[in-house]
């Protein structure tokens, strides 16, 4: 009985929204990570793409996810820099020791 509650459990955790959530989120950390890799060492760059995703909402990921396999354009930059200008967003960034992005604007 156990088996079937916990195997219950797993495919509720895979719905086909799951999925697709974490694909967009994956295809917009592509798009995020060499956005912010120009102004900061990789390490920081990084850390700066998981506050980016994990600040912005369902429209900016899937706007960000749109340019996966292009060089990113006016917009998704602007999108970056507005996550970036958020309270939530710089205050990951202190708590992960990265400094606020300065260079980026919308």
């Amino acid at each position: 009985m156990r088996r079937i509650v916990a195997s219950a459990l797993m495919l509720a955790a895979c719905s086909p929204q799951t999925v697709a959530d974490n694909v967009a989120r994956s295809a917009a950390r592509s798009v995020v990570n060499p956005v912010v890799a120009q102004y900061m060492p990789s390490g920081q760059a990084e850390a700066a793409t998981n506050c980016v995703i994990d600040n912005a909402d369902a429209g900016e990921i899937s706007t960000l996810a749109r340019d996966i396999g292009t060089r990113a354009g006016t917009t998704t930059v602007q999108v970056v820099a507005r996550i970036l200008s958020r309270p939530s967003t710089v205050q990951c960034l202190g708590s992960q020791g990265v400094p606020a992005l300065t260079g980026l604007s919308y």
